[in-house]
C-alpha cells in the first residue's frame, strides 16, 4: 500500500516538476541575456571578444560607466525620455479609460461596431501609418518636436482601450445601477466609482505604456532632428560610429537605462500582476 501511494504521489508531482524544469529554463533564457549585458560593461575592450568569453571580467572596468555618461549627454537624454513617458502614460490612462468605460458600461447605438472596430486598427502594422502620420505632423509643424511623440496618446489606444474595457466588464452593474438611483451621471460614476476600482488595470496600462515609450527607438528616429532633444534609445546608436562600436560603453549605457524599468516592475509587480489576471476574464 505505501508503495503504492509513493508511486500515486510522484505521478502527481512528475507534472509540477517538468513545468518547473521548463518554467526555470525558461527563465535562465531571459535572464542570461542581461548578465551578460552587465558583465560586458565591465570589461576591457579586448575581452569583449575573447574566446572562449569570459563570464566574469578579470578586472571590473567600473569607469566604464563614467565614460558611457561623459560619452553622450546621457542626462539630457533622460530627462528627455522622462518627459515623453510621463506625458504618454497620463493620456494613455486618461483617454483610453474614458473610451473603455463608454464601450463597456453605456449603452449607446453603434457601440458594439465601434468596439470591433478598435480590434481592427489593432491589425493595422505600423509601418503602414508611419508616412502618412509623418505627413501629417510634418503640416502641422511638429516635426522635431515631442508632440508627435505625446498628442497622439491622449486620443486612446486600441490595445489599452481593448484591456480596460475587458476589465471593466468584470465589474457588477449592480454598482453602476444604485449610483444612477442615486441621481449620479455617467461622469461622476466613471471618475468617482468605476476608475478607483480600475486601479490594477490601469497601472498595467501605466507600465506597458512607460515600457514602450522608454524603449521606443522608430518614433523619435523619425520626428527628433535635433540631438538635444534625443531620447536614450537614440542616444544608444551614438556609440556606434564608422569607425567601429565601443561595446563596453554601449553595454554599460544599455544596463544605465535597464535599470529604472526594473525598479519600476519591481515596485508595481503586485499590482501589475492583478491588473493582468484580471484583464479579460470576461467578454
Amino acid at each position: 500500500m505505501a508503495a503504492r501511494r509513493v508511486k500515486k504521489y510522484i505521478r502527481k508531482l512528475y507534472p509540477q516538476l517538468l513545468w518547473g524544469v521548463v518554467l526555470m529554463g525558461a527563465g535562465i533564457s531571459f535572464v542570461v541575456p542581461f548578465i551578460w549585458m552587465v558583465s560586458t560593461s565591465l570589461k576591457q575592450d579586448i575581452e569583449v571578444f575573447r574566446f572562449p568569453p569570459n563570464w566574469i571580467p578579470e578586472i571590473p572596468q567600473w569607469n566604464n560607466y563614467v565614460e558611457a555618461i561623459q560619452y553622450i549627454p546621457f542626462f539630457r537624454y533622460t530627462v528627455n525620455t522622462l518627459v515623453i513617458c510621463v506625458l504618454t502614460v497620463i493620456g494613455s490612462v486618461l483617454s483610453c479609460s474614458l473610451v473603455a468605460y463608454s464601450l463597456a458600461r453605456i449603452e449607446w447605438p453603434g457601440r458594439d461596431f465601434l468596439f470591433m472596430l478598435t480590434l481592427a486598427v489593432l491589425m493595422i502594422p505600423f509601418p503602414v501609418t508611419m508616412i502618412p502620420l509623418f505627413i501629417v505632423f510634418s503640416r502641422l509643424g511638429w516635426v522635431s518636436t515631442f508632440k508627435p511623440l505625446i498628442i497622439p496618446y491622449f486620443f486612446g489606444s486600441p490595445f489599452y482601450i481593448f484591456l480596460l474595457r475587458q476589465f471593466l466588464m468584470t465589474i457588477p452593474r449592480e454598482i453602476s445601477d444604485a449610483a444612477y438611483l442615486d441621481g449620479a451621471s455617467d461622469f461622476q460614476i466613471y471618475s468617482r466609482l468605476i476608475l478607483p476600482l480600475t486601479k490594477p488595470a490601469l497601472a498595467t496600462v501605466a507600465l506597458f505604456q512607460f515600457m514602450s515609450s522608454w524603449h521606443d527607438f522608430l518614433g523619435p528616429l523619425i520626428y527628433l532632428n535635433d540631438e538635444r532633444k534625443y531620447t536614450l534609445s537614440l542616444g544608444l546608436h551614438q556609440f556606434q560610429t564608422a569607425y567601429g562600436t565601443e561595446w563596453q560603453l554601449l553595454m554599460a549605457a544599455s544596463t544605465l537605462m535597464s535599470i529604472p524599468i526594473i525598479i519600476l516592475f519591481f515596485l508595481a509587480q503586485r499590482t501589475f500582476i492583478q491588473g493582468i489576471t484580471l484583464t479579460g476574464i470576461k467578454e
